[in-house]
């Protein structure tokens, strides 16, 4: 006999030839044909993307191995897998930082220090990329579109704007560099149809979702609406790859049918009441969680034990099989229809007053720079301007900025008193910057107004102080420029000392109201 230790463990014993390693390898090359499309359409940038992603991977788990003394679990594939589905989350412009910093705190935080592979509670890239949406939310959301920054397909749609399906699926119109939903459905039905992923998962992901959207979207049976929030916002990523991991996700098949529908119903809910178009993310994130809870009250059958056949075999006659939801399952379906029910409702009651409180939020923010006007106007020439414009950047001078509003101020004497242009730049340090900006017929900054400012209290927040919003008040130039240290002359701003994006982002938006200003408001007069 060997003299080397035997494994005794009880039985029933089971063994499969698909190792781990396997089924990481094939799901990394059905992840392929997502990345290759992703690169042609987004350039060569997309691919350092990835390739840093999974690179700053395998390198984590290895050293993370080597420091703490374990074994070097590399090998297995999972690694590559958890860093090529982070970069494929990711935006094609996004800073090789990013990837780096999401793909270490994946694997070093939230798989290696809760045991490795098969003991992390959430999914790592999911993880990685939540922590990365509220560490560098702007980084994050600096998508392309065609080339050029813009406002992604589902940013589009929720503004209630048209978007085309068609190239959404083939992904060529912009968001994440894993955005072709027919390379994701191919790969995600090829490991279906090999059973490496359940499809009570993805279809119940996808089923839910779209009852949802269908339900309180607000736009009946709309199958292009309904199509269109399915191939945007990695809706369709998430359902067949994120899910459907095996640690995170439940056992029973019951069990698993109640994980995807409550990730599509609370993705639904994300989706058409959140404030942000990237939050598929989170209702998978939220619903892993769940998952202890979900394995606790459906437990699945031992294996070998079925019950009517010992009795059949005892002389019992056989009864028949029925069927029956637990109350867990029913409570939590019961609740998350009544959420739905509860927000649509609410929804739909205070949507005409919020409509109302938004234009009286705007007209107080036209007063404010435009003190002297009874009334505000807008002609022809400039709503058809703004129409053509759409969710389009203006101009290449001004960064990330989005012309939504220009009207004429006008006096009790029915002449004109100004001109207010409200504007919003992407580049905050935070999030959006808009603001109203003030302009008199002949070109003087009558004052600025800030409607959106989410910047760091202490820092950005500064730039809603009178010490730098009076500095425009006066100027007649066209341009204006940052200066930082101090100094500035007739056409310069003083910056904010520590919040420099922030004073920039102003900057660059009270030049692109100019810039509105003289080019198509005065010559349309």
């Amino acid at each position: 006999m060997s003299q080397g230790m035997l494994n005794i463990s009880s039985g029933p014993h089971v063994r499969d030839k698909w190792t781990t390693r396997f089924i990481m390898t094939v799901v990394s090359l059905s992840l392929l044909p997502t990345a290759i499309v992703g690169v042609a359409v987004n350039g060569m940038h997309a691919l350092f993307v990835l390739l840093a992603s999974v690179i700053s991977a395998v390198v984590s788990e290895y050293l993370f191995d080597k420091i703490a003394h374990k074994p070097n679990t590399v090998k297995d594939g999972s690694a590559v897998v958890t860093g090529l589905m982070l970069g494929l989350t990711l935006s094609p412009k996004a800073p090789l930082a990013l990837p780096i910093i999401g793909s270490m705190f994946a694997i070093i935080v939230v798989k290696c220090l809760f045991g490795g592979i098969g003991r992390n509670f959430i999914n790592p890239a999911l993880a990685a990329r939540c922590f990365l949406l509220i560490s560098f939310g702007r980084l994050m959301t600096d998508y392309a579109v065609d080339g050029a920054t813009g406002a992604t397909p589902v940013a589009t749609l929720l503004a209630g704007k048209a978007v085309n399906v068609t190239r959404m699926f083939f992904g060529l119109d912009g968001g994440v560099i894993g955005s072709s939903i027919i390379a994701i459905a191919i790969g995600g039905l090829i490991l279906w149809a090999m059973d490496i992923i359940h499809g009570e998962i993805w279809f119940s992901v996808l089923f839910g979702f779209s009852a949802f959207i269908l339900l309180f979207g607000g736009q009946g049976f709309d199958i292009n609406f309904l199509l269109a929030h399915l191939c945007g916002g990695g809706v369709m990523l998430g359902a067949f790859y994120m899910a459907t991991d095996y640690t995170t996700s439940p056992v029973s098949k019951k069990g698993q049918a109640v994980y995807g529908l409550l990730i599509g119903i609370l993705g639904g809910v994300f989706r058409l009441f959140g404030s942000s178009a990237d939050s598929f993310s989170y209702s998978i994130i939220i619903v892993n969680l769940l998952t202890p809870l979900i394995d606790m009250y459906i437990i699945p059958k031992p294996y070998a034990y079925r019950k009517e056949m010992i009795a059949f075999r005892n002389g019992e006659p056989r009864k028949e099989k029925s069927f029956s939801i637990p109350r867990p399952v029913v409570a939590l379906g019961v609740i998350a229809l009544l959420a739905g029910l509860s927000l649509s409702g609410v929804y739909t009651m205070t949507k005409d007053a919020i409509e109302e409180q938004r234009k009286a939020a705007n007209t107080a923010s036209y007063k404010a720079v435009c003190p002297d006007a009874e009334s505000f106007t807008v002609t022809d020439a400039v709503k058809s301007k703004l129409e053509e414009l759409g969710e389009e950047v203006y101009g290449t001078a001004f960064g990330r900025v989005y012309i939504r509003d220009a009207v004429i101020g006008v006096n009790a004497a029915g002449e004109t008193a100004g001109y207010v242009v409200s504007v919003t730049s992407a580049e905050g340090n935070d999030g959006n910057i808009t603001l109203s900006l003030g302009v008199s017929p002949d070109g003087e900054i009558l004052g600025i107004s800030f409607t959106e400012l989410n910047e760091t209290p202490g820092m950005g927040m500064r730039c809603g102080d009178p010490e730098f919003i009076d500095q425009f008040i006066g100027k007649n130039v066209k341009k204006l420029t940052l200066v930082k240290g101090g100094g500035a002359g007739d056409d310069g701003i003083d910056a904010i000392s520590g919040a420099t994006i922030t004073s920039d982002a102003a900057v660059d938006a009270v030049n692109a109201g100019l810039d509105f200003f003289w080019n198509v408001m005065k010559e349309a007069e």
